[in-house]
């Protein structure tokens, strides 16, 4: 045949994967996404997440409602840290900076204007 499943041959040792860079006949016993995902070094908090779902999807499958549970479990709904905003650190420079139009400024201006934000930015 002009086509197979393959997988590549993967050892566990102390909770980790190895990939050995072997290709065996067959598909794999289970899914090791979430490891190449570490592997990959995404945040941990996607690891995790994606752990997450792939244990409820296990578990949807043993009783049946697994097709339901993917819909249910969206990947990334990890809950981000969210920062509070930052207060502006200098209002002149912000309201300078809505004023100028940098389309409508000739070269000389545009410099001034930079020297004059500059200035505006260093202001405690």
């Amino acid at each position: 045949p002009r086509l197979s499943n393959v997988t590549m041959r993967v050892k566990e040792w102390e909770g980790e994967v190895v990939f050995l860079h072997e290709v065996g006949k067959g598909a794999a016993d289970r899914s090791y996404g979430v490891q190449v995902a570490r592997l990959a070094g995404l945040p941990e908090a996607v690891v995790a997440r994606a752990k997450e779902v792939l244990h409820q999807l296990e578990e949807g499958e043993v009783s049946g409602k697994a097709n339901r549970l993917v819909d249910d479990l969206p990947l990334f709904s990890v809950a981000a840290k969210r920062e509070a905003p930052r207060p502006a650190k200098n209002d002149a420079l912000s309201d300078a900076l809505v004023t100028i139009n940098p389309d409508e400024m000739t070269p000389r201006e545009a410099l001034e204007a930079l020297y004059r934000l500059k200035g505006l930015a260093t202001k405690p």
